[in-house]
């Protein structure tokens, strides 16, 4: 891997070891989440006070060309609640699943059913 142990955006604490590198939706140090070394990369940043968001997103076209490879797009919806508009965004066919990882609700694990027992007792008759 390109920046292995020895980068620094690495935090490590409490037995994790996280990431804090741009374009890294979801934090760990992994080769799949990494947002410097993949063609294809989208990036969530908070735009100027009370704007909204940025939605940052790495063109594969122009890789050759670092000061132009990035476009971003500005989400002027509401401050509150910017998630919001990454659900609804027009950019969601190139970037899919973002609206996805942003979602708080969409990290929770469904609640599993609980197993009802199917078997009736079987009283006497008497």
């Amino acid at each position: 891997m390109v920046v292995g142990n020895c980068s620094s955006f690495l935090i490590k604490r409490n037995k994790q070891t996280s990431s804090t590198e741009p374009r890294n939706l979801k934090a760990p140090n992994s080769f799949h989440y990494n947002g410097l070394i993949h063609r294809k990369t989208v990036g969530v940043e908070p735009a100027a006070i009370g704007k909204g968001v940025v939605v940052v997103m790495k063109q594969r076209s122009s890789q050759r060309k670092p000061a132009t490879s990035y476009v971003q797009t500005t989400g002027n919806k509401t401050t509150r609640h910017p998630q919001q508009h990454l659900a609804h965004d027009p950019q969601e066919e190139v970037a899919p699943g973002l609206a996805h990882e942003c979602h708080p609700q969409s990290q929770r694990i469904p609640a599993q059913p609980e197993a009802c027992d199917t078997e009736e007792e079987v009283g006497s008759p008497h």
